[in-house]
């Protein structure tokens, strides 16, 4: 499949569209492309899928801020992953399916299980913890089977009965001039059984709300905005429906010395003057501790010193980036008269070929990366 559409175009309407319209709009084309009325017809099919996901997004209004301001990344980057097929569209649009179109689907479960939905945690890692990686555990409230009913709803003792009104099928039939039309039934909504007797600690729901601690292992090498998944952590599924996930959001705090470029890790040092002419070896903070650096005779303002594999560790687990060192050379105040005569002498004593010639390239990097 190519790349998405745009919703509004999806549907048919302008950006600024009311929920009445985006309803009214996504009704006409669900009835045009509705599998029953086009079978075998694939094109059709994935119209259908399409619209029941752009009127999805555009109907919530949190979802179409996120979609507005960030497209279809940002819905991605906030758990929506879309419908997993036809049950999952005709249970959640079964209002518009039943009450405007006068008919129901038998694709649709008799038991409506659903699919729980997916749950965000924003976590905060320093520095290091996210270059090296951590094992944490976090604390999240989500829904889960109720222990005492053990997720149907009934007391303790007691089961389920067959509706009495669609006699355990789900739907109720009726005739309207030629034609035979089914809907869901308006007294146990589809799922065919009621719940005569409701369990005490979850009222008939069969979920309760917990507060868990979950363990999340954070790999070495995420950065700042890097999410992970955890497979069935998120909130419990209805009527035996599978779980959702739980989808963490890495926030990584600054380093007071080492700025992050993907893998790379960027800082400065100072040295002075003698030094950067002479050379000299420096102890230099590493993510792997202090280390004694050697500059070369004649070290330039603004020159870098690249420490190979002193960076981050790469996602993939295939090495690491680089430790770049930009140079910083002091150069001292307030001199007396005594060191302006030795600094006049030694300049008067040396040519034009004593000195490196400037380059204009160094020193635009250096402001560059220093004033991102």
């Amino acid at each position: 499949m190519g790349p998405k559409r745009d919703y509004y175009e999806v549907l048919e309407v302008g950006r600024n569209a009311s929920a009445d319209e985006l309803k009214a709009s996504y009704r006409k084309l669900a009835l045009k492309f509705h599998p029953d009325r086009n079978p075998g017809n694939k094109e059709a099919e994935e119209k259908f899928k399409e619209a029941a996901e752009a009127y999805e997004v555009l109907r919530d209004s949190q979802k179409r801020q996120i979609y507005d301001q960030f497209g279809h990344a940002g819905l991605e980057g906030s758990g929506f992953s879309g419908f997993g097929g036809f049950e999952d569209i005709f249970s959640s649009f079964s209002d518009i399916f039943e009450d405007f179109f006068g008919f129901g689907s038998g694709r649709r479960s008799r038991s409506r299980s659903h699919r729980g939905a997916d749950l965000r945690y924003d976590l905060t890692l320093s520095f290091m913890e996210a270059a090296f990686g951590t094992e944490t555990e976090i604390d999240i409230n989500k829904m889960e089977p109720c222990p005492t009913c053990r997720g149907n709803g009934c007391a303790p003792g007691t089961t389920p009965e067959p509706c009495p009104y669609c006699h355990g099928s789900g739907q109720a039939t009726r005739t309207q001039g030629f034609f035979t039309v089914r809907t869901t039934c308006p007294h146990c909504r589809g799922a065919g059984k009621i719940i005569a007797d409701p369990c005490p600690e979850c009222k008939g729901t069969g979920q309760v709300m917990v507060r868990k601690k979950v363990a999340v292992k954070i790999p070495a090498g995420v950065d700042d905005g890097s999410r992970l998944r955890l497979t069935g952590e998120g909130q419990a599924g209805e009527f035996g429906g599978p779980p959702g996930d739980l989808y963490v959001f890495i926030h990584a705090q600054p380093h007071e010395f080492f700025r992050r470029e993907n893998t790379d890790i960027i800082c400065q040092v100072e040295a002075s003057f003698v030094q950067a002419a002479l050379g000299a070896i420096l102890t230099i903070p590493t993510l792997d501790g202090d280390e004694e650096v050697e500059f070369a005779p004649g070290t330039q303002p603004g020159e870098i010193k690249i420490l190979r594999g002193r960076g981050v560790p790469r996602l993939n687990g295939h090495g690491r980036g680089d430790q770049e060192i930009l140079v910083r050379v002091l150069v001292p105040r307030d001199l007396d008269d005594q060191h302006r005569r030795l600094l006049q002498d030694f300049d008067d004593s040396c040519g034009a070929d004593h000195y490196a010639e400037r380059s204009e390239g160094v020193f635009q990097k250096l402001r560059n990366l220093f004033t991102a």
